[in-house]
């Protein structure tokens, strides 16, 4: 369990994941040596990490969340294989060991990836239910308060004013063929200073600004706050895939995100229309949270939950940014 410095410094992380360890200090009210020490802290414990990733948008990619069913003396070996996948960017397997819920980016004008062909041709696999996301409702930052104590508004305010996220419209551009280097250093360490990064790819840190600055406000990339939520106090996750009808469907997500201990709410196709994940202490909770939090949402119609038994592969995290995508390759 952390303390409420540390989660004041996570609350700001993941509301500006760049700020310098001066500005983070100002706002969490403690010295920028500490914070600086508290963050490296957590990092080296694997409970926090920073990443920087290339928007799947880009190649034309959109989210999937895919379900695979799969015979439970084949699990290991399933397992292994799907992890070794580049496209596979979060990985569970379900309590029962009969299913795996992952996140993959994937074409969307007509043709089955290959990558979906290779699992349904795996030993073990018995079917495979691939989801795409249409709409995510779970707002950078807005849920942290349900994880941890939470920044005060003006804090909050303040790094947003410093430290503010652009709105992109339409398709992102492509990263220039120069950029590898420079998103290469990101995605082992979002929070890599312009000098660091200057090193890295050979330019000036004037260059290494500009160039970041436009990559960021194009929308081809963005920062991500991986955690660790064990860490947090929250061991048990569950997939609930729920229905709702067409008319209440904006209403009925919306309602569901803002539910404490949601942690990422989106519209998607399938036989459900509906995926959140909740992050409980324990199947008691869990039990509290479906009686007392979910039961007061309208226009549910009817929900089957996967509880998560094991992480298989964890790229970024599924908290705070509505994403679910695959690793820059």
């Amino acid at each position: 369990m952390l303390d409420t410095l540390d989660s004041y410094i996570l609350h700001a992380l993941h509301i500006a994941p760049r700020a310098p360890f001066r500005l983070v200090g100002e706002v969490v009210g403690a010295s920028e040596q500490t914070v600086a020490r508290r963050y490296r802290t957590m990092r080296r414990a694997g409970t926090v990490r920073v990443v920087g990733l290339v928007n799947p948008a880009v190649q034309g990619l959109v989210a999937s969340v895919v379900r695979i069913s799969l015979r439970p003396d084949r699990m290991d070996a399933c397992a292994k294989a799907l992890t070794r996948l580049p496209e596979v960017s979060f990985a569970n397997i379900s309590f029962g060991g009969s299913e795996i819920v992952c996140s993959m980016a994937t074409p969307h004008e007509g043709r089955m990836p290959e990558v979906l062909r290779q699992l349904a041709r795996t030993p073990g696999v018995l079917e495979t239910d691939t989801r795409m996301i249409l709409h995510t409702y779970s707002p950078p930052g807005a849920d942290w308060g349900r994880l941890g104590p939470s920044l005060p508004e003006e804090a909050v305010k303040s790094l947003r004013e410093h430290h503010p996220r652009a709105a992109p419209r339409g398709r992102p551009a492509e990263p220039h063929e120069e950029d590898a280097t420079l998103l290469a250093a990101l995605a082992e360490d979002g929070r890599t200073s312009q000098a660091a990064l200057a090193d890295r790819t050979g330019w000036t840190t004037g260059r290494v600004a500009r160039r970041l600055e436009v990559l960021e406000r194009s929308g081809s990339l963005f920062y991500d706050v991986d955690l660790a939520l064990e860490k947090l106090g929250y061991p048990f996750g569950a997939t609930l895939w729920m229905n709702t009808s067409p008319a209440h469907l904006h209403e009925t997500g919306s309602a569901v995100a803002a539910l404490p201990q949601v942690v990422f709410a989106s519209a998607t196709t399938g036989a459900q229309n509906l995926m959140a994940i909740v992050m409980c202490t324990d199947a008691a909770d869990f039990y509290d949270w479906l009686s007392r939090r979910l039961s007061t949402v309208p226009g549910i119609t009817g929900y089957t939950a996967s509880v998560r038994l094991r992480t298989l592969k964890q790229a970024a995290s599924l908290v705070h940014q509505g994403r679910l995508v695959a690793p820059p390759r």
